[in-house]
């Protein structure tokens, strides 16, 4: 299984606020084991920490604003984007303003420095939330949309759209988080001159101009107007019979705005919290819509916090019925596994076919029959034992007994017809012979038991 990651060492960046104007310095350091993504304003009395996800979103007018008691920070997407594309799961981000710095506009400036400190692997599993079926958010005013579809990596499609001739429509696709550094970090946002004069009267873009934001000028006004507007931005006058983009540096790409749009998405996911195994299609999206759609994705993970791994039945399991008997030694009516679809170092997945054959039913119970949830148990201890003997060598020579049972749940009947799918994990190494897990039986995507349970190996005399 992956572990989850953190950076090997710190890394600062100075520059300033794109709507503050202010002098920031943000700083990105390593965290521990399940930490995730937390903003630390160190400016402010007592250096409060902000969580990085979803519902601590407060504003999302040309950025992502994260909020709690007061205290805000915003412009976080670029940052946060860096981090999860790079596979980063623990990152305490310290800031000494308001807002994290603009820089050129764009991921660049972050994706090079993670990959200058290093990315380290840690001891924790990192938990994948594996998306089995559609999820669509849509705002029926705007036209706006989110839709995630099942899909074996995490990937994004953009579409967006505008009444402008300059930027009408253009689309974005990045299928590997890998190619995120040299495909997509380097888009910067962008702004249509239009939008500048409401921005700045709403106390907005104070730090913006031509080095840090694309600047798309697609209706002309008189040169007068013109000029007053450059005179605020503080850049350079331009000729307003001229259409098209104003920026002191070329586009990277034809689609650098779709491309940006698409950075923006994966930043304001990485506020869902862990990452996700689906295909993000996105029509028109935005900072209020990326937002709505991750607090939704966030109550679906809540809903279904424990997930049934991915069964498919025409995969050829890793341990078929006769390999499971030479390495237990249990056998009619009491071998409760009938193969194994995916082991690791400190997991397994295993699978029990409920029959109406099953002895037990012919008396629990003759009208009603439900298997015991003493054997669900017992079947859940003979998966847990296979991944234990599976450590050992000469596996054959060893069996494994029962030392507790603890926290034993007991959530939905089992019954004739039911397909049992268990996945056990080790809590900690194994010691002298001593195994402490934990273990999930699902039946489709509902957890019906769970226990904790610890084992030992025996050496057959």
């Amino acid at each position: 299984m992956l572990k989850q990651k953190t950076l090997k060492g710190s890394f600062s960046l100075c520059g300033k606020g794109l709507h503050t104007g202010l002098n920031l310095t943000v700083t990105f350091n390593p965290a521990p084991d399940n930490h995730g993504y937390k903003i630390q304003r160190i400016d402010v009395e007592g250096q409060p920490i902000i969580d990085a996800v979803a519902e601590n979103v407060t504003e999302t007018t040309r950025g992502t604003v994260l909020s709690k008691n007061g205290v805000k920070v915003s412009t976080v997407e670029h940052g946060l984007a860096a981090l999860y594309a790079a596979g980063i799961d623990n990152c305490l981000i310290q800031v000494n303003g308001p807002e994290f710095p603009i820089l050129d506009g764009s991921a660049k400036t972050y994706v090079e420095n993670i990959e200058r400190v290093g990315i380290e692997e840690q001891n924790a599993v990192k938990d994948y939330y594996i998306i089995k079926s559609k999820i669509e958010y849509k705002d029926e005013t705007t036209g706006s949309s989110i839709i995630v579809l099942p899909d074996e990596n995490f990937s994004v499609n953009v579409l967006i759209s505008y009444d402008s001739q300059i930027l009408s429509n253009q689309f974005a696709t990045l299928d590997n988080m890998s190619d995120f550094p040299k495909e997509i970090a380097s888009s910067r946002t962008f702004v249509f001159v239009r939008e500048i004069q409401p921005l700045l009267a709403a106390g907005l873009i104070k730090g913006g101009d031509l080095d840090n934001a694309i600047v798309i000028y697609e209706r002309q006004m008189p040169q007068e107007q013109f000029d007053k507007l450059a005179d605020i931005m503080k850049v350079e006058h331009h000729d307003a019979t001229k259409v098209g983009y104003l920026n002191n540096k070329p586009l990277v790409w034809p689609n650098e705005p779709a491309r940006h749009k698409l950075l923006d998405i994966i930043g304001d996911l990485a506020l869902i919290g862990k990452p996700i195994k689906g295909r993000i299609i996105a029509t028109r999206p935005g900072h209020t819509v990326n937002n709505k759609f991750a607090r939704l994705l966030r109550k679906e993970i809540k809903q279904h916090d424990i997930q049934a791994p991915v069964y498919n039945c025409n995969e050829t399991p890793i341990m078929d019925v006769n390999r499971i008997r030479e390495l237990l030694p249990h056998r009619y009516p009491f071998q409760l596994v009938d193969k194994v679809i995916a082991i690791g170092a400190n997991y397994i997945v295993g699978v029990k076919n409920i029959t109406a054959n099953e002895p037990f039913f012919v008396g629990h119970f003759p009208q009603e029959p439900v298997m015991p949830g003493v054997l669900q148990i017992e079947a859940m201890a003979q998966v847990g034992g296979l991944l234990v003997l599976n450590s050992v060598d000469e596996p054959e020579r060893y069996s494994t007994y029962f030392l507790k049972i603890d926290n034993v749940k007991f959530r939905q009947k089992v019954v004739p017809g039911d397909t049992l799918l268990f996945r056990v994990e080790l809590l900690a190494p194994i010691r002298r012979g001593i195994s402490t897990m934990k273990g999930y039986a699902f039946v489709g995507e509902k957890v019906v038991c769970e226990a904790e349970f610890m084992a030992q190996i025996v050496k057959n005399k």
